[in-house]
């Protein structure tokens, strides 16, 4: 008797172990990244493009607007958040290549040299604009934007002058010297992020920023976080010793999932 439990023990072993090695193997998900040097005339520029290896086909790109620290860390995290959604993220670069500042002087005096010609900020995001349409990866069809403090201002100036996106993101945006908005040049769905509490984005001048982009004939949605400082997606905003400035999980975590909520909408993927 113990001689036939053995032997149907036995084969139940190998019964179980010959039908893990028939179970196929799925492909998991793998991020690529690599860097991407370009010009905006004599200027050298550093872009940062991440993608899913696993997706197959085209996708839609979304380039990434840096904060007044530059093109860092936090910029490139961005994009891999990005293809981690099924995207092609490409960070850009509005100052030139290893233009990063860590010091909030520095920063600033970066931010008012890049910032002070319009067409020199047309020109860096038209640069990356190219960069990211011909990605082999990308649907040059489905563009959006993500752009944040800084770059999120950038990002509502680029979609004032009529540029040819789909969906633009800001995270706490100063909404500060947005151009005088044309009914009918506004072309992409638009969200912005702000935290209740960020002294650079006051509700009087979100909500006229609001009006203006509806008046234009967009379709905006405004996402105010309760206790939320300016840069509340950067976990080393607490570090620059500002007190406008400050990290916060819950609303990094919950402006991320609306924006790709609204990305999944406007892209239907």
């Amino acid at each position: 008797m113990r001689n036939k439990e053995e032997q149907m023990r036995t084969i139940s072993i190998v019964s179980l172990m010959a039908a893990c090695i028939l179970v196929p193997v799925t492909a998991r998900a793998e991020v690529k990244t690599k860097e991407v040097q370009y010009k905006d005339g004599d200027t050298p520029l550093q872009g940062f493009v991440a993608w899913d290896d696993a997706v197959k086909g085209k996708r839609p790109g979304v380039l990434v607007i840096h904060e007044w620290w530059g093109h860092n860390e936090h910029a490139r995290d961005q994009a891999i958040r990005l293809a981690k959604s099924g995207y092609v993220g490409f960070a850009l670069d509005m100052y030139g290549k290893g233009r990063v500042a860590t010091h909030p002087k520095d920063a600033q005096a970066m931010a008012a040299e890049a910032n002070r010609d319009p067409k020199v900020v047309k020109a860096r995001f038209d640069a990356a604009l190219a960069q990211v349409k011909k990605d082999s990866h990308v649907d040059p069809k489905k563009i959006g934007v993500v752009g944040y403090c800084m770059g999120g201002n950038i990002a509502l100036a680029m979609a004032g002058a009529g540029e040819d996106l789909d969906a633009v993101a800001t995270f706490h945006a100063g909404v500060q010297n947005i151009p005088e908005l044309k009914k009918g040049k506004v072309k992409p769905r638009i969200l912005v992020n702000t935290g209740a509490d960020d002294p650079m984005a006051p509700p009087a001048k979100v909500e006229a920023l609001k009006k203006a982009i509806t008046d234009a004939g967009a379709r905006i949605e405004v996402i105010s976080y309760p206790g939320a400082k300016h840069a509340f997606t950067n976990p080393e905003a607490d570090k620059a010793g500002m007190p406008a400035l400050g990290y916060s999980a819950d609303a990094d975590r919950k402006s991320w999932e609306n924006s790709m909520k609204m990305f999944k909408e406007v892209f239907g993927s």
